[in-house]
């Protein structure tokens, strides 16, 4: 993929995790680097340019020199926030599509991109990722005109889950396969960050 057809991509890293002891899970340590880390490492080659979304105080980021965006509307309603956010960064920026990704997935796909925007290419408003018939929709390539919509969607209707927002498009699904590991494992409890360190380097 040119560079100039690579999009914009906003990791969601401000979530309360509450199975986690309410610790950001993006700065947990998997194998002595922040699980962020490895996210942005799977991600920089394949965007064009990258944001946090995260509530709270941005200083704890510091070390990742990347625009902080916090949820442009209030009330912690959750991920749809953050991928509003996103959509707002990517508009301000001239960008017609904006992926997302959840800060906890260290191990996506080399190909996420270039799959996802295949999609859109074939004239999909939006695609999000399955894997062994599950729905990521949280990691989506999301239109960057459809952000009023959203907008009414989380404040006005009370839309919640990020599944019904890719349905409210017509999003298509996009099926990537499972090596070694799952590309969307991502890391909810002590047990998942345990699993997550004895599948590095698979």
């Amino acid at each position: 993929m040119r560079d100039e057809e690579r999009p914009l991509a906003v990791v969601l890293a401000g979530g309360l995790a509450r199975r986690m002891g309410g610790s950001d899970k993006p700065l947990l340590l998997l194998g002595g680097r922040p699980v962020l880390d490895h996210v942005l490492a799977r991600l920089r080659p394949q965007v064009s340019g990258l944001a946090l979304n995260a509530n709270g105080d941005p200083a704890r980021f510091s070390d990742f020199g990347l625009p902080v965006l916090p949820d442009p509307l209030p009330g912690w309603p959750g991920p749809l926030a953050g991928i509003l956010a996103a959509l707002d960064w990517a508009a301000a920026a001239g960008a017609g599509h904006v992926l997302t990704v959840p800060g906890d997935t260290p191990f996506l796909p080399a190909d996420l991109v270039e799959q996802l925007g295949r999609s859109v290419a074939d004239g999909a408003a939006a695609a999000f990722a399955t894997s062994a018939g599950r729905r990521h929709p949280i990691v989506g390539l999301w239109p960057v005109a459809a952000r009023d919509a959203l907008r009414h969607g989380v404040a006005d209707a009370g839309m919640r889950r990020v599944d019904d927002w890719a349905r409210s498009l017509d999003a298509v699904p996009v099926e990537f396969p499972i090596g070694a590991v799952d590309p969307f494992f991502n890391v909810n409890t002590p047990e998942d960050l345990r699993t997550a360190e004895s599948l590095l380097g698979l």
